[in-house]
């Protein structure tokens, strides 16, 4: 398909992509495919007016009949899998079954969230006082501001927007500007989903388009009571405390430096696919991606002998291709500071396999380069930061101990995993001496998650969590009641107050 096809097939109008000021370019071969308009700052009181006044709709409607508008969005998203993964494939370079995988990601959170919307279940709480009743319910909070990054620009929203919507919350979805032609053609599918609903009130869901002050116009409104930031940790530096310091929620998904611990028992076939898969899907542009491999002495020739038999062998290319499994950056400065990156890793003693820039059988002006294996000697300061690319490092281990050591001392606690058959040592990893991370695996990579599950982590990560368990009362607040239903009135912990 031509990029023109596959963006008229998203539902997305030539006139709409060739009248704004934001240029948005494939990393596919760096083409511009469409300049878009930007939201103006000045337009933010109205929608911020419009989100409040379809809450103060939206937050009565019985949450199981918000559950069937994202029932509907579920319907749409279904029809449009194949037309959105190809505009994922365009506008962000994932690889085909990625750019689906991602569409599914959608579809899952809707099944989840349409059934947790007879599920948000509160509290009967015993009183100690006679003929009282204490009960914990859950109540809409207010407008849900998402503010989404470009490596997952439709899933991420979704995961916030479905929990959002059968919670009673309008949202206003601030895309990253690197990938706003998926966020428009999601956003679309919602529109269609509630002009199908029938009676869902205007404002319900806004997107709003452009740089970091449009971001600041979201992240600074009293009105906001909630932010929802996924990006890297220097954003949620800024976005953090400027929405706490108006006494909002935040829930941020920032970086993540994640490990996987090799031990002597482990299955090592299925540790190199766990391996390659997590360390070069998405071109190592996941905030879960693999970038620390801790391996056991002892078979710590073994693995890298057939890890770089495994990379050697990686098909770099056009990510439209079938046979493709890594596709390009998503532009030059992230190649750049991947080399530069490598380079200081050489510096520190390290030996660098792969990491070459590719030039020959690619789309022209695309950013693709070979995954880097590199060797350590230890974990140095290049390797305590996270490079958003695919690099892994690897360093040897001597015992359990001195291995989650190493895996903990890093400023970031996103995801983790353990490769080991040997039950004590699985059990150890989870333990509370074990893996520090928000998401800690067994005998799988800490690449991707199920949506049934808290997404999120700790430390520089930023301790948000969104998708599936309990996150949706991040969306939500909490209210105690207590009920007198007899003739007196008996105080709290004994206390005597006669009149």
């Amino acid at each position: 398909m031509t990029y023109s096809s596959i963006l008229s097939s998203a539902g997305l109008a030539p006139k709409e992509l060739s009248r704004g000021s934001l240029a948005v370019h494939s990393p596919i071969d760096g083409a511009e495919i469409a300049t878009i308009s930007e939201t103006v700052s000045q337009d933010f009181p109205a929608i911020i007016a419009r989100a409040q006044s379809a809450f103060r709709q939206w937050r009565s409607v019985p949450a199981p009949r918000r559950g069937e508008l994202v029932r509907l969005l579920g319907e749409e998203l279904r029809a449009a899998k194949d037309e959105l993964g190809a505009l994922v494939t365009l506008e962000v370079g994932k690889i085909t079954s990625e750019g689906l995988g991602e569409v599914q990601e959608m579809i899952d959170i809707c099944d989840f969230a349409v059934g947790l919307s007879r599920q948000l279940y509160g509290l009967t709480i015993a009183s100690e006082r006679p003929g009282h009743r204490m009960a914990e319910t859950w109540h809409p909070i207010g407008p849900v501001g998402i503010i989404s990054a470009f490596n997952f620009p439709v899933a991420v929203w979704s995961w916030n927007a479905a929990l959002a919507l059968v919670c009673g919350n309008p949202i206003i979805w601030k895309p990253s500007e690197k990938s706003p032609l998926t966020a428009m053609a999601a956003h679309r599918c919602l529109e269609r989903a509630i002009a199908r609903f029938g009676d869902a009130p205007d404002g319900l869901s806004q997107l709003v388009i452009g740089g970091p002050d449009i971001g600041a116009a979201l992240v600074e409104s009293r009105d906001v009571p909630v932010i929802s930031a996924t990006g890297s940790t220097r954003m949620g530096n800024i976005v953090g405390p400027k929405v706490l310091a108006r006494w909002g929620r935040p829930i941020l998904e920032l970086g993540g430096n994640n490990a996987m611990i090799v031990a002597p028992s482990a299955d090592l076939d299925m540790a190199v696919r766990a391996i390659v898969f997590s360390a070069v899907g998405t071109a190592g542009q996941r905030c879960t991606s693999l970038r620390r491999l801790i391996v056991h002495e002892s078979i710590h020739d073994d693995l890298v002998a057939k890890l770089k038999a495994a990379y050697a062998s990686l098909p770099v290319g056009d990510p439209r291709e079938s046979d493709t499994l890594v596709g390009p950056l998503v532009d030059a400065e992230a190649r750049a500071r991947m080399l530069a990156q490598l380079e200081k890793a050489r510096s520190e003693g390290g030996n660098v396999h792969g990491g070459e820039a590719v030039k020959m059988g690619v789309p022209q002006g695309g950013a693709y380069i070979t995954p880097a294996l590199v060797e350590m000697p230890a974990q140095t300061d290049t390797v305590r930061t996270e490079t958003f690319a695919p690099i892994l490092y690897v360093m040897r281990y001597a015992n359990l101990e001195e291995a989650i050591e190493m895996q903990n001392d890093v400023p970031q606690g996103l995801s983790s995993c353990i490769f080991t058959m040997n039950l004590r040592e699985a059990e150890t990893f989870l333990s509370a001496s074990g893996s520090d991370c928000g998401i800690a695996n067994v005998n799988i990579g800490p690449s991707g998650a199920e949506i049934g599950g808290a997404f999120g982590g700790e430390k520089e990560t930023g301790g948000g969590r969104e998708s599936g368990s309990d996150a949706w009362k991040g969306y939500m607040r909490r209210q105690t009641s207590t009920i007198n239903y007899s003739a007196e009135l008996p105080l709290a912990q004994g206390v005597r107050f006669d009149i």
